[in-house]
């Protein structure tokens, strides 16, 4: 069985599609059914024998690009660009608070999607009105969030790395401050938080390996018995693999987790508090 991956242009994902009686390679463009309408894709691998068998889940490609496929989208791209501009002076004229992300033109032309952000609920009917007077077509005004404005626009994170949310991202997972403090970090939201100003997606990629290491491990702020003394956990480095106590004198010191042995450390049994305090 042949597998193709599709890409759907930029800012999209890719795909998975059944060639069926296509002959594919790299750089083909095609047209598969997306969303309950036509979409162009390029090919950017072909896999005459995978591993895993995608049986149920894979699209179907409706015919090879033609020259005509080709010029309709040259066309549509070009009406986008139009009615980028044409929507973003109506805005304008109306004062709306309204920050205009995208424009998505129908491959068949037959419906354009604008995609925006907005503090709130916002009155746009007078502008859809303008916008089906001006370009004759069904329109849609479509209001996304601050994490979808950044998966369209694309950028670079402070990694220094394309936004994962625009690369290969299909699916945005709830991230939460629990998991920077799992992975010791830093908590300045300067330093947690992306472009769109929300909590970085990728605090979630380690997160339950550090929940894993965690499991077999004394729990920070248990006493413990070393050869230097008694020692309070504050702090493990889990890519360093060391662990640090405070000693009784507040001095700090680290161990790696080898020198512990962890297999033979012996938690300090908790005081008990007096009855009569």
């Amino acid at each position: 069985m042949t597998i193709a991956k599709i890409c759907l242009g930029p800012g999209n994902h890719c795909c998975l599609v059944d060639p069926g009686q296509f002959p594919l390679k790299t750089a083909d463009r095609v047209v598969l059914e997306q969303d309950g309408g036509l979409k162009l894709g390029k090919v950017v691998g072909v896999y005459p024998d995978p591993e895993v068998q995608f049986s149920g889940r894979l699209k179907s490609l409706v015919r090879l690009a033609t020259p005509e496929d080709l010029a309709q989208e040259e066309k549509n791209r070009l009406l986008e660009q139009r009615a980028l501009q044409f929507c973003q002076d109506r805005v304008d004229s109306h004062r709306l608070p309204i920050y205009l992300v995208q424009v998505e033109c129908l491959f068949d032309a037959s419906k354009i999607v604008f995609y925006f952000t907005a503090p709130g609920r916002v009155d746009f009917r007078e502008l859809v009105k303008d916008l089906v007077q001006e370009f004759r077509t069904r329109i849609e005004l479509r209001q996304i969030g601050v994490r979808h404005r950044a998966k369209m626009v694309g950028g670079l994170g402070i990694c220094g790395r394309g936004l994962c949310c625009a690369g290969f991202l299909r699916d945005f997972e709830p991230v939460s401050v629990r998991m920077a403090k799992e992975q010791q970090l830093s908590l300045n939201p300067n330093k947690i938080s992306g472009i769109c100003g929300r909590l970085m997606c990728c605090l979630t990629y380690e997160y339950s390996s550090y929940q894993e290491l965690r499991k077999s491990l004394p729990k920070v702020g248990k006493r413990l018995q070393v050869p230097e003394g008694e020692g309070k956990i504050i702090r493990y480095n889990f890519i360093r693999e060391t662990v640090t106590l405070e000693m009784e004198d507040r001095r700090e010191v680290e161990f790696t987790l080898a020198e512990l042995g962890l297999g033979e450390v012996r938690p300090v049994a908790p005081v008990e508090p007096d009855s009569e305090a």
